[in-house]
């Protein structure tokens, strides 16, 4: 089953900075990225996802629901831990597979 994993991360203390030289805000942004799932995840089921570099990230699913523009699920999660280290932050924002984008 494809789905698309919608990934907030915490707020780091040193981010990288956007194309203008500003800090990037991790609280207004979310890394997407589709990926294959035997089942739907549950919330509060973890899903390790990686990376190109080889860094695996845990989610903490939160919710999932249908998009019918997308026609697949959308699943809602958080980084599983309190901080995110400097070496899986660089990693998730540096892979091509992940998308960055920002609320509206």
């Amino acid at each position: 089953m494809n789905v698309e994993i919608n990934l907030r991360i915490p707020r780091v203390k040193a981010p990288v900075k956007d194309q203008h030289g500003y800090p990037i805000d991790n609280g207004s942004v979310r890394y997407l990225r589709r990926i294959t799932v035997p089942v739907l995840p549950k919330p509060g089921e973890v899903l390790r996802l990686t990376t190109r570099a080889g860094r695996e990230i845990e989610c903490e699913v939160t919710k999932a629901d249908w998009d019918d523009g997308k026609e697949l699920f959308v699943v809602y999660g958080r980084y599983s831990k309190r901080s995110i280290p400097a070496e899986e932050y660089h990693a998730l924002i540096e892979d091509p597979d992940w998308e960055m984008r920002p609320l509206l």
